[in-house]
C-alpha cells in the first residue's frame, strides 16, 4: 500500500511541476504586456478565495484556520512570497523562462545552508560541499567574466534566496502551527499585501488575456491542490526530487513557446544545481 502510495504521489508532484511550469507561462506573457504587480495581484485574489474555500470545508472553519500563535510571522511569510513571485516573474520577463529556472533551482542548497542559522539544524560537511559545487553551477550559468553576463541574472536569485527563506520560516512556523493555519495566512496576507501593492498599477486587459488571466488563476490553484494532495498520499522527502521537473517543464516552453535558447553553460550549470540538490535532499532524508 505504501509503495502505491509514493508511486500516486510522484505522478502527482509530476502533475504539480507541470502544471507551476504552464502558470510560469502564463505568468510571463501576461507581465511582458501588463504590469507585473497588478498581475500576481489579480493571481493573489484568485488564490485567497481557494485558500478560504479549502478553509471553509475544515473542521472548525475559517476560525480554526486563521488561529496562530505567531501571526506576525505567519503574516510576514506570506508577504515574502508575494514578493518572490513578484521579482520571480520579472526575471520571467527580463530573463527568460529557461535561464531564470535554471538559477531559480539552487534554492534547495540555499534551504541547506540557511538550516542551521535559521532552524539550528546541523549541516554536515558533505552536503556543505554539494552546496558549494551547486554555487559554482550557478556561476557557470552567471559567466561573469564571461563578457555576456547580464545584470538580469541576479533577478532569480534573489527569488531563490526569498523562497529559500519562506521555505525556512514555513517550517519553523509548523513547530506551533497547523498546515492548515499556514496556508490560510499565505494566501489571506498575502492577498492584502499583492492589493496594497497591485491596485496602483491597474491598466485595462482585453478579453483574450482576461482568458488568459482566468487560465492563471486556475492553474495557481489547480497546482497547491494536487500539491496538498500529493503531500497527503506521499512523504515530502520521497517525492520532493521530481520537483526539479519544473526547471524542465519550463525549459521547454521557453524553447517551444518564447523562442528562447539553452545555452551550453545553462545547461552545465543547471545540471550540477540539479545534481548537488538532490544530494542534499538524499543526506536530508538519511540524517532524517
Amino acid at each position: 500500500m505504501a509503495q502505491q502510495n509514493l508511486k500516486l504521489g510522484i505522478w502527482l508532484m509530476v502533475a504539480t511541476t507541470f502544471v507551476f511550469a504552464m502558470q510560469d507561462g502564463l505568468s510571463r506573457h501576461l507581465s511582458g504586456e501588463y504590469n507585473v504587480y497588478m498581475v500576481v495581484m489579480v493571481r493573489y485574489w484568485f488564490f485567497a478565495a481557494f485558500v478560504m474555500a479549502v478553509a471553509g470545508r475544515q473542521a472548525g472553519g475559517l476560525k480554526a484556520a486563521a488561529s496562530s500563535a505567531q501571526p506576525l510571522l505567519q503574516g510576514f511569510r506570506g508577504v515574502l512570497l508575494v514578493v518572490e513571485i513578484c521579482v520571480m516573474v520579472s526575471g520571467f520577463v527580463l530573463l527568460g523562462l529557461v535561464e531564470s529556472h535554471a538559477v531559480f533551482a539552487c534554492y534547495p542548497l540555499l534551504v541547506a545552508a540557511l538550516s542551521g542559522p535559521i532552524l539550528g539544524e546541523r549541516v554536515g560537511w558533505r552536503r556543505w560541499t554539494a552546496i558549494g559545487l551547486g554555487f559554482i553551477g550557478v556561476i557557470i550559468i552567471l559567466q561573469p567574466s564571461g563578457g555576456v553576463f547580464s545584470p538580469f541574472a541576479i533577478i532569480p536569485l534573489i527569488a531563490a534566496f526569498m523562497f529559500a527563506l519562506y521555505g525556512l520560516l514555513t517550517r519553523y512556523v509548523a513547530r506551533k502551527d497547523i498546515a492548515a493555519t499556514s496556508f490560510f495566512w499565505t494566501g489571506t496576507s498575502g492577498a492584502v499585501a499583492a492589493t496594497v501593492i497591485g491596485i496602483w498599477f491597474w491598466e485595462p486587459m482585453t478579453a483574450p488575456d482576461w482568458g488568459w488571466m482566468i487560465l492563471l488563476c486556475i492553474s495557481g490553484a489547480l497546482g497547491h491542490y494536487t500539491l496538498i494532495k500529493c503531500y497527503e498520499v506521499a512523504e515530502a522527502s520521497a517525492v520532493q526530487p521530481f520537483a526539479y521537473l519544473q526547471l524542465v517543464f519550463a525549459s521547454a516552453m521557453g524553447v517551444a513557446v518564447f523562442g528562447e535558447t539553452i545555452r551550453p553553460n545553462v545547461a552545465i550549470g543547471a545540471a550540477i544545481i540539479v545534481a548537488a540538490g538532490l544530494f542534499t535532499l538524499w543526506r536530508a532524508r538519511v540524517k532524517g
